[in-house]
């Protein structure tokens, strides 16, 4: 007699899947309130208190850690010592174990009740499926609901060859499955009572799909995603995404998405901004942005915070941009795109961008990772910001300051933003010396035949010395926001001064590398 024991909280479509088990000529073994659906459905269940001849313990706490659950799943069907055994102490094999866990994750979005939280860490259903896995070779191991239907496909079939390379890949998915699940235990507890950090930190993530390759051929490639980020808010209406594609795009979104229901522009190449704009709409912020840096904006990735429709998709169409990521997208707008084989891209349908903004953000080095709260721009650091000069900056130039210093904040370290009229007019980036940054920014400014006079800057760290200063007066920089904290300070003030530049200090840095 082949037999399965089902003990599942999602019970999405359990009670067919027993019934067809029942029907290949499963004997069912289960418990509470599984054992209740099944038992009520008609279906002939055993409680698995009567199969052990044991009653559940400690209010359920205790109901499948017994040995004739984990002797009937665990033993060798081909071992004849492990036969023997299982004769001797009366233990029946359990040939297929359908296992979910308990919902700990959806238990601590809903409650900070720590009594509630503990009682729904699963302890029998994980060792049911780590044994079940263990044990692939003679027992079928389900944690996903998804899999019912092919399962039930090889067991009709019943070739033995093709059964065991699905019980194989069934295997991996229980391990993974019950380590995910500890890590966001681990996880939690550390949060709750180190602040998040930890001995130890899981990183998990599920995966989204295969990349070509990774950032060069030679590398292979993926994307992985924490929770269900991109599964709700990434579709591509054109192309696939490559390794380098997903990095660029995710600092084109952090970027648009920065400023709410604004119509902001975000081009990017390389990870970096060389573009960005907000006027009085998309369409316009887009030829905006792209004075900025026509050069580099080749190739390169557009945000768009809103809709991309006919006029804006014609208006981008006119150079080659490789990548488009909108908050949707109009029919008419993908039509202008559809001879281009080159371009992808992709939607979020949404009304505006969603950024994830993860709590913490890591990075590799060899040897392991280095681990921090993530980085962000509070609404009101500017707000909060000490005037530290003579001259207050108008509205215009605040409204400028803002932008600037969200830009800077995204930037690659060391890096200057200049800001004139809402729309990035320069940009020096990931420099070794912050006045080389100024300098290449205002160069590259002058290339494209760009006006700065009157514009704003902000740079992502303190000023060392005074000569950023004394660079930016050169082209007009009205206004300028920096941390401070540097122990020439008042020099760096002194000059802005004598320039007549308004100068604000946040006393947040915003390195990033």
């Amino acid at each position: 007699m082949k037999r399965a024991l089902i003990s599942v909280s999602d019970k999405n479509g359990i009670l067919d899947f027993a019934k067809e088990l029942e029907n290949l000529d499963f004997e069912l073994l289960s418990t509470g309130g599984t054992f209740k659906l099944l038992k009520e459905a008609g279906l002939k269940v055993i409680e698995v208190s009567d199969f052990t001849k044991n009653a559940e313990l400690f209010e359920g706490r205790v109901k499948t850690l017994h040995p004739k659950i984990h002797g009937a799943i665990l033993y060798k069907r081909d071992d004849e010592k492990h036969i023997k055994e299982a004769k001797e102490n009366e233990i029946s094999k359990i040939d297929l174990v359908c296992v979910n866990l308990y919902p700990f994750k959806d238990t601590t979005k809903k409650t900070n009740d720590f009594d509630e939280i503990i009682e729904n860490i699963d302890i029998g259903g994980p060792s049911l499926l780590r044994a079940a896995a263990k044990n692939h070779k003679d027992v079928w191991v389900l944690c996903d609901n998804n899999d019912f239907q092919t399962v039930l496909n090889f067991l009709k079939e019943n070739d033995e060859n093709k059964c065991l390379q699905l019980r194989q890949k069934l295997m991996i998915k229980a391990f993974e499955h019950t380590a995910q699940y500890d890590c966001f235990i681990a996880n939690y507890m550390n949060e709750r009572f180190n602040h998040g950090f930890g001995a130890y930190k899981f990183i998990s993530a599920k995966k989204c799909f295969d990349t070509k390759y990774g950032e060069n051929p030679h590398q292979r490639g993926a994307l992985y995603e924490f929770e269900d980020f991109f599964s709700k808010n990434f579709k591509a209406l054109k192309g696939e995404a490559s390794f380098n594609n997903l990095n660029d795009i995710n600092a084109a979104l952090n970027l648009a998405s920065s400023f709410g229901n604004s119509p902001a522009i975000a081009i990017v190449k390389h990870a970096n901004p060389c573009g960005f704009a907000i006027k009085e709409n998309l369409l316009q912020s887009y030829i905006n942005a792209l004075k900025c840096d026509t050069v580099s904006a080749y190739g390169g990735v557009v945000a768009i915070n809103g809709t991309l429709d006919e006029d804006l998709a014609n208006k981008i169409n006119e150079i080659y941009i490789e990548v488009i990521i909108a908050a949707n997208v109009d029919k008419k707008a993908l039509a202008v795109f559809e001879n281009k084989k080159r371009i992808k891209i992709f939607t979020q349908n949404s009304v505006f961008l969603i950024p994830s903004l993860d709590k913490y953000s890591f990075k590799h080095i060899n040897g392991g990772f280095i681990y921090q709260d993530s980085d962000y721009i509070d609404e009101n650091e500017l707000k909060n910001a000490k005037l530290v000069s003579a001259r207050k900056a108008n509205e215009k130039e605040f409204k400028d300051l803002e932008i600037a210093l969200k830009i800077a904040a995204l930037t690659k370290s060391n890096n200057v933003v200049y800001v004139k009229d809402g729309a990035m007019v320069a940009i020096g980036m990931g420099m070794t010396s912050r006045v080389d940054a100024a300098k290449a920014a205002i160069i590259k400014a002058r290339d494209m035949g760009l006006d700065l006079n009157g514009c704003v800057l902000a740079s992502e760290a303190f000023f060392p010395f005074r000569d950023s200063i004394d660079e930016a007066s050169k082209v007009g920089v009205k206004a300028i926001v920096e941390p401070g904290g540097s122990i020439r300070d008042n020099e760096v003030i002194q000059a802005a001064d004598e320039y007549g530049i308004a100068l604000y200090f946040t006393g947040v840095r915003h390195f990033l590398h």
